[in-house]
Formats: C-alpha cells, structure tokens, sequence
C-alpha cells in the first residue's frame, strides 16, 4: 500500500470533479515537434542569451513587452529574434548561393557578408515588430479612453463609488483599456491596494492620458472628493486632443498629397495643354 500524503487527503475537499485513478489514465503519445524542440530547444536558448548579450536593452525590451500586452517573457522575445535571424540568415545564403551560380560575384567574404547582412536584418524586424504592435495598442487605447471615461463618470453619478464603476465598466466594456483595469482590479484583489494598482497600470501604459486618469481615480479614492465631472473633462480633452491628432495627421498627407501631384499629374498636364500648340507650329513650318 502506498502512503497517502497531504495532498491526496485534501484533494476530495478542493477539486471540483472526482480526480482518475493513475491506473486508468492514458498518456499521449509524445509528438514529433515536442522530440525536435527538446533536441534543438536548448541550443536556441543559448543563442537566444548570446543575442541578449550582444544586443542588450533587457530593460527596454521587458517595457516593450509589458506595454504590447504580449504573454512573452525576455526569453521567448530573444528566442523569436534567433528564429527571425536564421530566417534571415536562410534568405542571405540563399541570394549568396544563386550570385554565386550566375558567376556575378566570385568573393566568398562578400557573399557571407550579405548572408550576415541579413541574419542582422532578420534580428532587428522581430524588434521593429514589437515597437509597432506597442504603438497599436497606445493608439487603440487613446481611442477608447474618451468612451471607457465617460462610462466612469455615468456610474459614478449614479452613485456608486470608484471601486464599483471600474468594476462594472470593466466586466461590460471590451478593449486594450479595460483589459488593464480588469488586471489592476486582479491585483487589488489579490492584496495590493487599489491605488498602488492603479500606479502601476499608469507605469506599463505610460500614457499621459491614463496618467492623469490615475492621477485623479486616486484623489477620489483616498480623499473621497467627486470625481463625475472629472472624468467628463478628461474625456472631453482626450476627444480634443484626438481631432488635434487627426488634424495634424491630415496636414501630413496633404504634403504628401502634393509629390504624386507635382511630379506625375502636373507633368502630364503642361503635356497635354502645350502638344497642341507645338503640333501646330510643326506644321505651320513644314
């Protein structure tokens, strides 16, 4: 007979379902790509931490990740570069491989050095990749802040308290924003303070936005002062601060507007109104 050990005493009280008895438990099959990525897993780790090492920026890199909302950790971010790389690395040697075929480049080093090139290449995409999905979800967030603030400042006037509103536009509204609310929540539920939660939602977003949403959400829960009106004008200034935006975004395009037009349609145009008069005097002198 085997010992029963805490574990199995308290296991009837806690689990919800009635746990299988060993005997009767089947174990799957391990697949193909479990056995490759226990054979070449390590070696990629290794790779993963010299790439840290030569690139470094752990820091930026785990503020990236946090404010990307990615469920990646250092070590997974540095291990997807080292895939990006050997990807790179495949297309340098590739393109190394069909200039050496048509004889347009004898040297070895340079074909090497392009392959490089590219491994490097390869490297920096997973990076640039990481800083554009940040700035989606800043923008996706500075979007649905004017609407998540005035849901706030609704409940809020309805009576109940700031704990109530969040979790009530929390649990109803999807999005970036309330994703992080409902993590602040998690976390003051699990023992930090509601405003030290809320601090640290401010420090991953690092929006000026949600900052002096902070801001004021922790005024109102430490000194009980009214916060419905408070919430109105900072959405009314987020809305404000977005047709700026877009303002300002149109103002670009329109000077981007005007290189097609100057350089392709006014061309075509002086064609098309001085042909004529050209074709006239040619004949006129023939």
């Amino acid at each position: 007979m085997r010992r029963m050990t805490l574990d199995d005493r308290l296991a009837p009280y806690l689990a919800d379902t009635p746990r299988q008895s060993r005997l009767l438990a089947t174990t799957a099959p391990a697949s193909s790509l479990g056995a490759v990525e226990r054979l070449v897993g390590p070696t990629i780790k290794g790779l993963a931490r010299r790439v840290d090492g030569w690139i470094g920026g752990a820091v930026s890199v785990r503020r990236r990740l946090a404010r990307a909302g990615a469920p990646m950790t250092l070590e997974e971010f540095r291990v997807q570069q080292v895939l990006f790389g050997a990807c790179g690395l495949g297309i340098g040697l590739l393109l190394s491989l069909l200039v050496a075929l048509r004889g347009a480049h004898r040297s070895p080093v340079a074909l090497l050095v392009l392959a490089g090139v590219f491994a490097v290449f390869g490297v920096m995409v997973r990076d640039n990749l990481l800083s554009r999905a940040v700035r989606r979800r800043e923008a996706r967030m500075v979007a649905e802040f004017p609407t998540i603030a005035e849901m706030l400042a609704l409940a809020v006037g309805a009576g109940e308290s700031p704990v109530s509103a969040l979790e009530r536009v929390s649990r109803i509204a999807n999005g970036e924003l309330p994703m992080e609310l409902r993590q602040a929540l998690a976390e003051s539920r699990a023992g930090a303070t509601l405003v030290s939660a809320l601090e640290a939602l401010a420090t991953r977003t690092a929006l000026p936005a949600v900052i002096r949403f902070v801001d004021g959400m922790a005024v109102a829960v430490e000194r009980g002062t009214p916060l419905a009106d408070v919430l109105r004008a900072q959405a009314a200034d987020a809305r404000e601060e977005g047709r700026r935006a877009l303002l300002e975004a149109g103002g670009r395009k329109e000077i981007a507007m005007l290189v097609p037009v100057v350089f392709f349609v006014l061309p075509v145009t002086v064609v098309f109104a001085l042909f004529p008069g050209f074709y006239g005097l040619h004949l006129a002198v023939t």
